[in-house]
């Protein structure tokens, strides 16, 4: 049994029971988060939820396994409430699962929305305003990977003006300002434009989402972008 399963469980039953439209006006006027009478959120600050992920890394790196935790009473003991101390927007790629690769994080610790690209659309920048400010979540990751097959389509948009079916190019699109913002620098472009894609969609989140920007200024949420080595497994966390 690994050490996280020896962990004792830190999350007990909370109180959270659903997001009413009151509390949710009260985020958009404030910067605290809009949390149920008698629903505490997580006391992991930002940076603590920081460095529980790049510990959380550093156990993935040293030991790499899948980690059998008591899930019957883990999903008990959640089953009304959750308290997640970091938001994480991955990309879909099935080789980069967040709670995997941040050390065998487990149930409602993590609060996780993928998609190709690792972008913020309408339904994603609702699911971070949500973590932010009803679940009290202090840190927002914004995870790209080596090799993205997203950022690999924008790339061929850029040079060879490539073309993608159905939704595909609609989805490509958002990206292609990350290429074209690295096309003249050193090095690989693919690699570069994944990091510069990452970097864009954190700056994005706080400047685009008015809720999340008050939380951002007032000191309660902080916003990072970081990037997966699919060879190594190290997360590289960007500046």
């Amino acid at each position: 049994m690994c050490s996280i399963c020896d962990r004792e469980l830190r999350l007990g039953r909370r109180g959270f029971l659903g997001l009413g439209l009151a509390g949710l006006a009260a985020a958009t006027v404030g910067a605290g988060p809009a949390l149920a009478a008698g629903t505490p959120a997580t006391t992991v600050t930002a940076a603590e939820a920081l460095q529980k992920l790049k510990d959380g890394n550093a156990r993935y790196l040293a030991a790499p396994e899948m980690c059998i935790r008591q899930l019957g009473t883990r999903r008990e003991a959640l089953a009304q409430a959750q308290a997640p101390w970091a938001t994480i927007v991955a990309c879909a790629d099935s080789r980069s699962a967040p709670e995997l690769l941040f050390g065998g994080v487990g149930h409602g610790e993590l609060f996780v929305a993928r998609n190709a690209g690792n972008m913020v659309d309408t339904a994603t920048m609702g699911t971070i305003e949500y973590g932010a400010a009803v679940l009290g979540v202090p840190l927002i990751v914004v995870l790209g990977h080596e090799r993205c097959g997203a950022v690999a389509a924008a790339c061929d948009v850029v040079l060879k003006k490539a073309q993608f079916p159905g939704s595909i190019g609609p989805m490509v699109k958002p990206i292609v300002p990350a290429v074209k913002a690295v096309a003249k620098q050193p090095g690989d472009l693919l690699e570069n434009a994944i990091r510069e894609n990452a970097r864009r969609t954190a700056g994005q989140i706080a400047a685009k989402s008015p809720i999340v920007g008050r939380m951002v200024k007032s000191g309660k949420v902080k916003v990072v972008a970081a990037c997966y080595d699919l060879d190594g497994g190290k997360v590289e966390f960007l500046t």
